[in-house]
């Protein structure tokens, strides 16, 4: 993740539409672009362990 915890956990609340890739805020019903209604959560950052 980011340097600020607090842009994280706005990022973590955008919804992607899985037919045009678009960003959607919140609980969005539908795609404001292509008013798909296949919508998923953005993905969150992996975090890497260092060895």
């Amino acid at each position: 993740m980011g340097k600020f915890p607090i842009a994280d956990a706005e990022l973590s609340k955008i919804w992607i539409c899985k037919k045009c890739k678009s960003r959607n805020r919140a609980g969005a019903e539908k795609c404001r672009r292509c008013g798909s209604k296949y919508l998923r959560p953005k993905k969150k950052a992996l975090k890497v362990k260092k060895a």
